[in-house]
């Protein structure tokens, strides 16, 4: 049998290492043919050396020198920069491009990866948060798969298999609710960067991490959804379900509703995506429903966490809101976790951005590139004030 020959950008990060372990378990189905990472030179070389790749980028080109003479003795194509990356995404062996590049990184690739026409694996939710229309364009112009990684929409997708032409009446998306989801404001106004990097459920990146706890991550994943399994705004509902073991449901016209249950483990949405329409064998913990006899729904509060508010009415405006709203959400992320600012300001800041920046209803590519770097500017003026 032929293996699935895998690219995965982004590989030294939290769903990078977890799709490799899946390729461990599973020499038989996958090989790397490309890996690419940021700044963890170290960890890419230790990837390269095990997984004897085609190639491998270092985004930071500092540390091309160090990646290039590690591997000097292996025959690893070796390059820098983002453009490379670019490239490699368009090699004619690979089959799969696993997109798992932090935010707005991600979106440039995955568009010249569409464009090559590889089924994306897609775990960067920023890349349709910020050109959902675009990119759905290009997929569908090219006839592109795009399997949905995040554990929600990989719930929402393997409920809709077999359903056919079915209408969806709504989708709920289930939402941990954080580490913080019983504080007050007052509260929330003291919490720190260590406490926030603690997820009460989910392992993963610090950015992610810091989504989960301001529930922006949330936000995002509506945006997403909307985009992956074209729904009005309307159909998409979010319920805090703190043990997070129903990670999402699709609501019928019949009033049916199906779910997808599992421990809150990224390995199997990542193999899902990697194996489907396969369902592999894994040894991943098995889910006891007698360690959980009770599930438990609320209602998200969106006075106290207010991103949701603003993911939602950026959803509804459409045009380049939701990319004013990821630029300024990654400047103040990244502000809070250098301890610059507050964890509410980072709402505040967010909220005058969305007021402030240029609003485009029909953006193409270059608008998009422009309005991440105004919304950034935006953003940073303001935490300076």
């Amino acid at each position: 049998m032929k293996r699935k020959q895998l690219a995965i950008l982004g590989s030294t990060g939290s769903i990078g290492t977890q799709a490799l372990d899946i390729v461990r378990e599973h020499p038989q189905q996958f090989e790397i043919y490309a890996l690419t990472a940021n700044n963890n030179v170290e960890l890419l070389i230790r990837q390269a050396r095990e997984f004897h790749p085609e190639m491998v980028v270092i985004a930071n080109e500092k540390l091309y020198p160090a990646l290039k003479e590690e591997l000097k003795d292996l025959p690893i194509k070796c390059w820098t920069g983002t453009d490379a990356i670019c490239e490699v995404v368009q090699a004619s062996p690979i089959d799969m491009v696993l997109t798992a590049m932090v935010g707005y990184s991600g979106l440039r690739p995955t568009i010249e990866a569409i464009r090559a026409k590889k089924t994306i694996a897609l775990a960067n939710k920023e890349t349709l948060v910020v050109a959902g229309a675009l990119i759905s364009g290009l997929a569908l112009e090219n006839r592109t798969p795009i399997l949905p990684v995040d554990s929600e929409h990989s719930a929402i997708f393997q409920c809709l298999v077999g359903e056919g032409s079915n209408p969806v009446e709504k989708i709920i998306l289930t939402a941990s609710g954080g580490p913080f989801r019983n504080h007050s404001l007052e509260q929330l106004a003291k919490v720190t960067k260590k406490e926030a990097l603690k997820h009460p459920n989910w392992d993963m990146g610090a950015k992610v991490t810091i989504d989960s706890a301001t529930l922006m991550n949330k936000g995002f994943e509506m945006i997403e959804a909307k985009w992956l399994f074209d729904v009005s705004p309307q159909q998409i509902e979010v319920l805090v379900h703190p043990q997070s073991i129903i990670h999402s449901m699709v609501q019928f016209q019949d009033a049916s509703i199906k779910a997808q249950l599992g421990l809150p483990d990224m390995h199997l949405p990542i193999q899902y995506a990697l194996a489907y329409p396969d369902r592999l064998p894994a040894s991943f913990e098995r889910l006891d429903f007698r360690k959980y006899p009770a599930l438990t729904f609320e209602e998200p509060d969106t006075k106290r966490f207010r991103n949701l508010t603003f993911a939602f009415e950026a959803m509804r405006q459409g045009g380049n809101m939701p990319c004013i709203l990821n630029a300024a959400n990654e400047i103040v992320v990244a502000a809070f976790l250098e301890d610059r600012i507050g964890f509410l300001e980072m709402s505040d800041v967010i909220e005058k951005t969305l007021q402030q920046a240029t609003y485009i209803a029909q953006p193409e590519y270059e608008d998009y590139v422009q309005t991440d770097a105004e919304a950034r500017r935006r953003a940073e003026g303001i935490m300076k004030k």
